[in-house]
Formats: structure tokens, sequence, C-alpha cells
């Protein structure tokens, strides 16, 4: 039953419903449903329309969207228990926001429509590969001809058109290229799937589909190599969303702040932590030289071979210092298969430091690399970087996190996932341990103040860059002079912001979403509603979800139709104060 089928009979269930006081953590009996049969269509309707660029697969997860929404307001969340009233708000959210996320990606291909005229023939024959019919030979031949005359004539208006024309800004000519990718692969798929198997279909397309696959992919080398800008693999190229993009955003995460409120917070964060760090070079016999200082700290490696070792050591200390303060309780089993990884010289080249997860991927160098290559990496990863990022990947991090969502509430997997609580977590922990004085000394507390300052840089040159104020090289050069990079790895910083891996305000979730759960500790830990542990529990059991709403449940705020996000969680203050 699909998700929409299921409104008449959620309606007539409402009746049967759970008591009001059904324990938060545990699923209602209606929304978990409706959340797996949603999940479940879009991933049906994403595998039929299958053409990320087609115009008709952007009309039908809008349809899809518009009836899911209908389907909700149908029901009745205020005759729910509490977990399915946050279950409605969140669904009705994300269906509403995604339906407005799809128009503005089906509105920035449109932008770039001129390099593809012919994408409505392409859409004609691939709408034949999807409706289980067969193909006309004779017509199919025809089509693809028609099809390669308007690429080469495609191709031939944009040769036309000066290089310094904005009309092929390499921003653009990039967003076409990708765009024209997903049609190649549209045309190649709707011929594969007719050709072999119907005799007359492969005696009449065979050469004109060979033909136009030639020209589609000549045209798009062509763009590739002459307009798209530098096409070496470690250049730093990405594709700012423009302020509208970064509203509908953070709409989606339930951020009622504007980018420049949010900057304000980064630029605020920044000057405490060079204030920190200037604490922390004094108390290293370097006055208040927290360059000096930093220098210090990274030369603090272990030698080659040596990180696999640090790595478990750190992990334990974390988990030992977690349990002996009951901070969050930590099952037997997720302490024993988390694993181990080394990372590859061309992955360190996206992400330098330390990823995580059930697995943590060590960067550290490999004998393929230069010698300064070695050099930065070591540096780069050393043993007081690492005490922080370790803990931040592992437990309480990111390890826990995946280990608590796949076993509570996981109707919520997929569908309200957001990175301001998956990596808001992760750095309210870094935050609540240096408050605490888990960094052992002033060299710690200097790796854990590099993190804190690069991630209060990322708010700042993240969204500065997708508002067109900043290049990605001044980027490069912000995270260099201002946080103390190595220039190796904040060029694999960037690279990492801006190449399509995330969305435009990931590298903002992590300082964001750790004020934002910050924010909710004191309202609850600090009001004495919750012990320590008890709330760091729940939050996990809680899952994946914009921070608003986890407020608003801790807090007994409204659900349901009366749920608001219009929540400031700036206290006006340096989150290192207040603890």
């Amino acid at each position: 039953m699909t998700a929409l089928g299921l409104a008449l009979l959620l309606q007539g269930s409402q009746d049967r419903m759970m008591p009001m006081h059904t324990e938060l953590t545990q699923p209602g009996p209606v929304m978990p449903q409706v959340m797996n049969n949603y999940q479940a269509d879009l991933d049906a309707l994403g595998r039929t329309f299958r053409w990320a660029e087609s115009p008709r697969r952007v009309d039908r997860f809008d349809q899809y969207y518009r009836e899911t929404i209908a389907m909700l307001d149908r029901l009745d969340p205020s005759r729910m228990n509490r977990a399915d009233q946050a279950d409605w708000a969140l669904l009705r959210h994300e269906a509403e926001q995604m339906q407005i996320a799809n128009t503005l990606e089906a509105r920035r291909i449109e932008e770039v429509a001129e390099f593809f005229p012919f994408r409505g023939q392409i859409q004609a024959l691939f709408d034949e590969r999807i409706s289980r019919g067969g193909a006309e030979s004779e017509r199919s031949a025809s089509a693809l001809t028609a099809i390669q005359n308007a690429i080469e004539f495609a191709e031939r208006e944009i040769k036309g058109i000066p290089a310094d024309d904005p009309r092929v800004h390499p921003i653009r000519v990039r967003r076409a290229v990708g765009a024209l990718r997903g049609m190649q692969r549209a045309l190649r798929d709707w011929h594969s799937h007719f050709t072999g198997y119907d005799p007359l279909f492969t005696w009449w397309t065979a050469r004109p589909f060979a033909d136009t696959d030639k020209s589609l992919a000549d045209y798009i080398q062509w763009l590739d190599q002459n307009r798209a800008g530098d096409r070496d693999p470690t250049a730093i190229t990405g594709d700012p969303v423009g302020r509208a993009g970064l509203e509908a955003d953070l709409e989606r995460e339930m951020i009622s702040l504007t980018p420049e409120q949010l900057m304000t917070i980064a630029e605020r964060e920044l000057v405490w932590c060079d204030a920190e760090m200037k604490k922390a070079a004094a108390e290293m016999g370097l006055r208040d030289d927290w360059r000096a200082a930093l220098e210090r700290t990274k030369e603090d490696h272990v030698p080659p071979g040596g990180q696999p070792d640090m790595i478990h050591g750190l992990a334990e200390e974390a988990i030992n210092y977690l349990e002996a303060n009951h901070l969050v309780t930590v099952p037997e089993m997720a302490k024993e298969v988390w694993r181990m990884d080394m990372m590859s010289p061309e992955r360190q080249l996206i992400a330098p430091f330390f990823l995580g997860g059930e697995t943590i991927l060590v960067s550290f160098p490999t004998d393929a690399m230069t010698e300064e290559q070695k050099q930065m990496s070591m540096r780069a990863n050393n043993i007081h970087f690492a005490r922080a990022t370790v803990h931040h990947e592992l437990i309480p991090g990111h390890h826990l996190q995946g280990f608590m969502t796949q076993r509570y509430n996981t109707h919520r997997r997929g569908i309200t996932e957001t990175p301001f609580w998956i990596e808001g977590w992760a750095l309210y922990w870094e935050f609540l341990l240096y408050a605490r004085g888990f960094p052992p000394s002033p060299e710690s507390r200097m790796g854990f103040l590099f993190w804190r300052k690069h991630r209060a840089a990322r708010i700042l040159f993240s969204l500065k860059y997708h508002l067109g104020q900043m290049t990605e090289q001044e980027c490069v050069d912000m995270l260099v002079n201002e946080v103390g990079h190595e220039r190796s790895t904040a060029e694999g910083e960037v690279r990492r912001s801006f190449g399509g891996q995330y969305p435009p305000l990931y590298q903002v979730a992590y300082m964001i979403g750790a004020i934002q759960l910050t924010a909710i500790r004191r309202e609850v830990v600090g009001n004495g509603k919750m012990s320590e542990q008890e709330f760091h529990d729940t939050v996990l059991k809680l899952g994946n979800m914009p921070w608003a709403m986890v407020r608003a449940i801790l807090t007994d705020r409204p659900l349901g139709r009366e749920f608001r996000y219009d929540w400031n969680f700036d206290s006006g203050r340096p989150i290192g104060e207040g603890w």
C-alpha cells in the first residue's frame, strides 16, 4: 500500500490509537507505517524515473509530494499521541520542503537549457524505455538522426559565443555538462534496452545511434575541455546556489535565522577561539603567539606506522571518560564492532583528516606521497588534533549515532535526516568535553580549538561562497591565514565543501547544529528536567531530525499542526561561556 493509499485506513485507525502517554522514544502506531511507505514510494519512483534531469521526473515527484501533503492534511494530528504528532509534523514539513527543492533544482537546470535544446527529443525516447512497451524501429532511427542534427547545431551555436560571455561562464558550463551526461546515460539506457532483442530495431538504429552517441560525447568533451574552467582533477570548482537556494535549505532545516545572523555567530566564535588559543600559548611559554603554539602542536605526531595504535588509545580514552562521568550510555556491542581503515592518497585530496562512523577512516602519509605531502599529512593529523577527531568520529560521535539510529525509531531514517543533527551532535561533544577539562594539556586544548575555529570559518566561507561574496581560492586563504591550516589540507577542505559531494549547508551544520543542541541542553539539563546521561540517551533514541523538533519534543511544546520552528537559538554569547 502506498503512503497515499493509507489515508482512509489511517483516518479510521485514529480511534484505536495508543494512550497519549506512550513512552517518548517508542514509535506510535500510525505514522511509522506512513513514513516507511513514503520512503518506499520515493525509492520506487526514483528507480523508475531515474534520469535526474528529466522534466517528467520533476513533474512526477512534484505530484507525489502534493499528494502526500494532501493525505497528511486529511489526518487529524490532534487525535494522535505525541510521537505520532511529531512524525506528522516532520513528514509534512519534509514533503513540503522536498517539493520546493524539486522545483528549485529544476529551475537551475532550466537556467542552462540553451546548452541542450534537444532534451525533449531524448525525453520522448526515454519515455519508451519506462513505458513497458516496444519501440517503433524506423521512427526511432529518424528520431536519432534528428537528435544528432540538434546536438551539432547546439554545439555550433555555443562555439560561436565568445569565451568571456556570461552565458558560457564556467559555472554554467559545468552545470550543463552534468545535465548532458545525464542525458547521455538516458539515451544509452533506452538503446541498450531494445537493441539485440528486437532485430528490426537493431537493424534500423545501430548506425544512427552510434553517430548520435558520438556527437553527444564529442559535444560534452568539447564543453568540458574548453569552457568548463580548470579541469585538473585537483582543481577546486563549485556551483554557488545563491541566496534563494540558501534560504530554502535553511527553511528545510527548520532554521529561522538568516545567513547574515549565522555569520555573526561564526565571527563571535572566531574571536573567542583566538582568546582561548592565546591562553594556551601562554601556558606553553609562547606568550600570546597562538600561531607559534599551533606550529609546535602540529609537530607532536606519531612516527610512520604509529597512527593505528594512537587512534585505538584515543578511542578507549574517550569511552572510559564518558562512562566514568555518566555522560551517555555506550552499548557493549558499539564498543566491540567499530573498525579502522587507512585512507588512500587520492581520498586524502578531498578528506585530509579522519572520517568516521562504524569504520574510522584514518588519514596519514603513505609511501606514494611526496616528502612535502608526507610532512603536511603528519602535521595535520597530529596527536592533539586527533584527540578531538577520534571521539567525534567514533564514540560518542558518529559511530554511536549510527549504532543507535539503526535500532530506535528506524522509520525516521532517510526522511527526517539532517547534517545539523549528524555533525552537530559530534561537534557538541568536542564543546562539552572541552568545557569539562577533558583535554589534558595546553597542546591538546590547541588541538580542540583548531577544530573549533575551523568550524566557525566553515560557516563564513560556505555562506559567503554561495552568496557570491568569496571565491574558492579566497576560501582556501581564509583557512590558511585565519585558522592555521596547512595549504594542502585547506585545499582539501574547500574541494570537499564545493565539489558536489555535500549540500550547501553541510559545513555550516557542524557548529550551528552543536550550538542548537547546546541551547536545548541548557533548557532541559540546566533546568533539572533530565540528567546529563538521560538527556543524551534520549536524543540518540529520538533519531536524526531537525533540532527544532527535538527541542519541541523535549520541552513539551505543541506538535502536529500547531508546531512552529521560529526558534532563536543564539544566546548572543560564545558557546564556550555558560556551561
